[in-house]
């Protein structure tokens, strides 16, 4: 686990890295290398892995306290589950980003402008170590920021999606599936931002979603 670094640019991401950049981001990854010959174009980025999370979380201390907070936890209780995740997220905004951690994202996103042209808006996307297992999807659970400029921006909104990890429908989700809340971390993608005012935005599936029929290319788009 420590030879994983804290970023890692998309065009060296695989599936088989998902324990460390979630779903999402090794999905980005493995379009990036075998798409772009056949012109598939990929917004550039880099994601930010599970390792940073993980160095946040140990360094504030937050291990113990958090299992404390979500021991014996009844979701059903709303006030009860709305006090635990604003708890939680309270301890990892409070929380300083490790150095380290810190200077890897400056250094990426300045790798990105220097590309793309100063101060390039970047969307910032959380990518859960569990999304997409046969029996459950954390994909929609966590946060997403659109639109962030310039590199203090993007600290606080990496920072934020960190802390998503904790909001209340993913605790409620992660308990009722019966996840340790300890054993799920979370990756971030940082990516360029594409504006739909050309064209549209939307989600293609590699499956049909309402009848499960393998051989069809779903698309939907506004």
């Amino acid at each position: 686990m420590n030879a994983v670094p804290y970023i890692i640019d998309f065009e060296d991401l695989t599936m088989d890295m998902v324990p460390q950049v979630g779903g999402k981001n090794a999905s980005l990854g493995e379009i990036t290398r075998n798409l772009a010959a056949a012109g598939v174009r990929v917004p550039q980025g880099f994601a930010i892995t599970a390792k940073a999370y993980r160095a946040l979380i140990d360094e504030a201390d937050l291990r113990d306290p958090l299992r404390s907070l979500f021991d014996g936890l009844d979701v059903n209780n709303r006030a009860d589950l709305a006090y635990a995740g604003e708890r939680a997220r309270g301890w990892i905004l409070n929380a300083a980003i490790p150095e380290a951690v810190e200077g890897g994202i400056r250094e990426a996103y300045r790798a990105m402008c220097q590309r793309l042209g100063a101060d390039v808006a970047v969307a910032v996307r959380s990518s859960a170590t569990a999304e997409d297992l046969p029996d459950a999807s954390f994909a929609g659970q966590q946060d997403t920021y659109l639109h962030v400029r310039g590199e203090e921006n993007l600290l606080r909104a990496v920072h934020k999606c960190l802390a998503s990890l904790f909001t209340d429908r993913a605790i409620s989700y992660r308990a009722k599936r019966g996840f340790d809340h300890l054993d799920v971390a979370l990756s971030v993608g940082v990516q360029q931002m594409v504006y739909a005012d050309n064209g549209a935005a939307g989600v293609m599936f590699s499956i049909d979603t309402e009848s499960g029929f393998e051989d069809a290319v779903f698309i939907t788009a506004a």
